[in-house]
């Protein structure tokens, strides 16, 4: 008992209007079925109002489901509201396992929300029925963005076009979706009073860069060279670059927080039902793929660190700039070494030493994140993890 506790004292979780994005906790279980459909029908009467589409687990409204426990081990307290973008992706679906798992309620955006490849193993997650909504954008529709980022206090910009194959229309198909989706996202943010984007470019955005000199490894200063990806059509590193330097330049003008995590090849247990485009990589190697990509970078990561980087970032108010996200810079010609090492009995073929001419070796690229106290997974049980998950998930006998 406090002696001093004097006068009115107002007890709420929070003021809202009655349109709001948090009405799972507002909601009982004993209230009745018609109050619960009336809420359903007027939140889905104002997000689509701002265009876009929005899909709530049947168990939402859920006030028991309890918090899980957090992905560093301990019991996560409640959070406040954030937004991913391209949540249903490699990175995204791991980036929103880890946050429902810290207490957080997550808007994540998918392409479409009657695809279950996108949506099944999303709402198969932990902590999903009460805190995960869905909501369907199209980064060129800015009113879609404005819907799923309402509510929210930070967002993780992940939504990008990863094509590496054939392009036909790099404009379309490319550019226009990385850098307008990037711009309409931020803008989004400045315009609902976002706290903090964290934006996930890409290591596509430091290198390819062949007049970095040859005797320093790259870092956050070095940017990839536009005109060498455009001489040699190289559209995937063009746009993440053109995109981050875009975000850099909104937040100069605007004043928003931005913080940007610069990953390689992210590696690892696979969430999604479908096999992304890094871990494709490693697929090739063990399928017998001799393609050695001579001035492309190799910076092997492990899924769960790019995931646990982005929350790092994002709390910790001290990290700003660019991060480089790598357990290593490596040739992919010691990353197809350590494959043949550990799995023999695959055909892996062996590779030159060199297999990228002038990019230098380097076992602490990611030291901005070291020094915020990330530990990056050893290069062995990145492969190990890849290649068990692509066992497990029927990509490889």
């Amino acid at each position: 008992m406090t002696d001093s506790a004097t006068g009115r004292y107002l007890c709420v979780e929070f003021i809202s209007h009655y349109c709001c994005m948090k009405y799972n906790v507002l909601v009982r279980n004993d209230a009745s079925t018609s109050y619960i459909e009336l809420i359903r029908k007027e939140r889905t009467s104002f997000i689509q109002s701002r265009g876009g589409k929005i899909r709530m687990s049947s168990n939402t409204f859920n006030m028991d489901s309890g918090c899980s426990r957090s992905c560093f081990g301990i019991a996560s307290t409640p959070k406040e509201v954030v937004c991913v973008t391209g949540g249903s992706g490699y990175i995204g679906s791991y980036l929103v396992h880890l946050l429902l798992g810290r207490g957080y309620t997550v808007n994540a955006t998918v392409k479409d929300l009657n695809d279950e490849k996108e949506t099944k193993h999303l709402e198969a997650l932990e902590g999903a029925e009460s805190r995960l909504r869905l909501f369907q954008i199209d980064l060129l529709d800015y009113d879609s963005i404005v819907a799923a980022v309402t509510g929210a206090s930070g967002v993780f910009h992940l939504a990008s076009p990863c094509v590496v194959d054939q392009v036909h229309d790099p404009q379309n198909e490319i550019l226009a979706p990385a850098i307008k989706g990037t711009i309409n996202v931020l803008t989004a943010a400045k315009e609902l009073g976002v706290k903090r984007v964290v934006i996930t470019s890409s290591l596509a955005a430091i290198m390819p860069n062949p007049s970095w000199p040859s005797n320093v490894p790259n870092n956050e200063d070095c940017w990839t060279d536009e005109e060498f990806c455009k001489q040699n059509e190289l559209w995937y590193p063009l746009s993440k670059t053109l995109a981050e330097k875009a975000a850099w330049d909104f937040t100069k003008e605007k004043g928003l927080d931005i913080v940007v995590l610069n990953p390689g090849t992210v590696m690892g247990p696979i969430l999604p039902p479908t096999v992304n485009t890094s871990m494709r990589m490693i697929l090739y190697l063990i399928s017998g793929g001799t393609s050695t990509f001579e001035n492309i970078y190799t910076g092997i990561v492990h899924i769960k660190d790019v995931a646990l980087a982005h929350i790092l970032v994002y709390e910790n108010t001290s990290a700003n700039g660019r991060h480089m996200c790598v357990e290593s810079i490596s040739h992919y010609g010691d990353f197809a070494a350590m494959v043949a090492q550990l799995y023999p009995e695959y055909n892996i073929p062996r590779l030159p030493k060199d297999t990228q001419p002038g990019l230098l070796r380097s076992k602490s690229a990611s030291k901005k994140l070291m020094d915020l106290g990330l530990e990056f997974t050893p290069m062995e049980q990145i492969i190990r993890d890849s290649v068990e998950s692509l066992k497990s998930k029927g990509f490889l006998s």
